[in-house]
């Protein structure tokens, strides 16, 4: 297998910022099922598959901040390096209403080869990235999709997720962004806090760093343009953030 399981951007930058993209990709390695999951090209370009635009607009925020990036090369399909170890969703079998044919059969033992290969090369890379600054600030950055099947549409532009207990960058960043005109933040939306074992737990929480946790609405960072204009906002937020919160 010469698939390498993750992409660093920047590594020689030097601010406490480190910017990471967890479902940067809907790629899947051709020693998984030839590297097709049964789903169809219209579902791999899905969100079930990936954050769209999520990795452009961290790489952005990433020359911005003068921060490295880290992103996944494979799909959150093959496995989710977002999920503890032991999480029942580490490797979906269906995903807003589509059912993974490829996921179907996995058992402890391809599980456990999909750990080794693809989750934990990230894990390390991100952790050893981590260790080599001083006092790092972990972003961690996603998209998230305008409207779930059968659900009402998500009305926030943004969200921000934080941990109770270790969330304290966050609340200022919600604070900071709720300055902008006509922004609707989600505090701790669309989705609630962090997970056990998920990557802001492994990589911050654990290790008592200032993290956040981005949310962008994939409808508003699908073009070059959405992207450049939302890492640029976020840029000067979390600088304003760190600035002049007591942190």
């Amino acid at each position: 297998m010469t698939h390498q399981s993750f992409s660093i951007f920047g590594s020689i930058r030097r601010s406490r910022w480190l910017i990471t993209c967890d479902h940067a990709s809907n790629f899947v390695p051709p020693e998984i099922n030839g590297g097709d999951l049964g789903i169809g090209t219209a579902n791999m370009n899905r969100h079930i598959a990936y954050d769209i635009g999520a990795q452009s607009t961290a790489l952005i925020l990433g020359e911005l901040l003068n921060a490295p990036v880290i992103c996944s090369n494979f799909s959150r399909l093959v496995i989710d390096p977002n999920r503890g170890i032991d999480d029942p969703t580490l490797v979906m079998h269906l995903y807003d209403g589509t059912i993974i044919p490829a996921n179907r059969a996995v058992d402890d033992k391809e599980k456990k080869r999909r750990i080794e290969h693809y989750y934990q090369p990230y894990h390390n890379a991100l952790a050893e990235l981590a260790s080599v600054r001083e006092d790092p600030i972990i972003i961690a950055m996603h998209s998230f999709s305008p409207q779930l099947i059968g659900r009402a549409p998500r009305p926030w532009e943004i969200g921000v997720l934080h941990a109770a207990g270790g969330g304290l960058l966050g609340i200022s960043l919600i604070k900071r962004l709720r300055q902008e005109h006509g922004l609707t933040i989600g505090d701790n939306e669309p989705y609630a806090g962090h997970l056990p074992g998920d990557s802001i737990d492994q990589h911050a929480l654990q290790q008592n760093r200032l993290n956040a946790l981005i949310e962008l609405r994939q409808d508003l960072i699908e073009t070059a343009e959405g992207q450049t204009q939302w890492a640029q906002l976020l840029a000067t937020a979390l600088t304003d953030t760190l600035k002049y919160t007591k942190l």
